[in-house]
């Protein structure tokens, strides 16, 4: 059985304040894209006796551990509550750049959820899996629900949202950095009080997206940028090309812009990245 995990966008991010256990509180918009890495679970039953998955990992070169990847903590939270769950052979085709707040690795954990469920018929609800989802990251909800909506508290509270971008062009640029998403936390400098009177971003996307330059900002941007200045100067490149908006999505490093059908472009750039038409 094979899925196919996609990436995903987000238009403005905003880190409401630091919370008591640790974690932030956001406000944000996440859209999903057609930026797909290929997953597939085979349940090998000429190895009854194998206790643990395998894992087989293929593209793009995924760093860490492999004890650390989601697909793999994914089969381990369910096992826990279903001891009859098979190990299974994964194969991993990745094509979401990694680190790059695209989700790549979140919607892989949330697809491998999904993908057990189905196969071994273990009839967990969507609200079942999104809080086993919501156990492997912050923004591993989003890819149970996968539409565009708003996401609040950690990013698991969603709210569906009606937006669509189809018709656009989008590109995305992929410069290769990493940036680590506790250091771009740490780099924030966090109101005392939480501003009340910003328009909420479902409302502000709710304009032409022309218009989306001067009020749908990345609070993570300001740091990111003056760490990388290359990041901003792809950002600038987008804008200086046509894009109606651009912007970093998460905490980096990838920048997108959201051009009209049929722009002609020419980004003669040194860094990854990809001309998608919005379905």
């Amino acid at each position: 059985m094979i899925v196919f995990p996609n990436g995903k966008i987000n238009i403005g991010l905003r880190v409401v304040q630091k919370r008591k256990d640790g974690f932030h509180d956001i406000e944000t918009i996440f859209y999903p894209v057609p930026v797909k890495d290929a997953l597939e679970i085979v349940h090998n039953t000429n190895h009854e006796a194998q206790l643990e998955p395998s894992l087989h990992i293929y593209g793009l070169q995924v760093g860490g551990i492999a004890a650390d990847n989601l697909c793999l903590k994914a089969w381990q939270l369910l096992k826990k509550d279903f001891p009859h769950l098979p190990a299974v052979d994964i194969q991993l085709l990745k094509m979401i750049p990694i680190g790059g707040g695209l989700g790549g690795g979140s919607a892989d954990g949330a697809f491998m959820l999904q993908l057990l469920n189905e196969k071994f018929h273990l009839e967990l609800s969507a609200e079942s899996l999104i809080q086993y989802a919501l156990q492997l990251g912050s923004d591993c909800p989003f890819f149970i629900f996968n539409k565009p909506c708003v996401a609040t508290g950690r990013g698991e509270l969603l709210e569906p949202l009606s937006l669509s971008l189809q018709g656009f062009q989008l590109v995305l640029i992929f410069p290769g950095i990493h940036v680590n998403t506790g250091w771009a936390f740490s780099q924030l400098q966090l109101p005392e009080q939480t501003d009340r009177e910003r328009m909420p971003l479902s409302a502000l996307i709710t304009q032409p997206v022309a218009d989306w330059k001067l009020s749908v900002q990345n609070d993570f941007e300001a740091p990111v940028f003056s760490a990388h200045p290359e990041l901003k100067a792809y950002r600038d490149l987008l804008y200086q090309q046509g894009a109606l908006y651009a912007a970093m999505s998460g905490s980096g490093s990838t920048v997108y812009g959201l051009f009209e059908k049929n722009s002609a472009l020419s980004l003669n750039i040194p860094a990854a990245f990809r001309l998608i038409n919005l379905p």
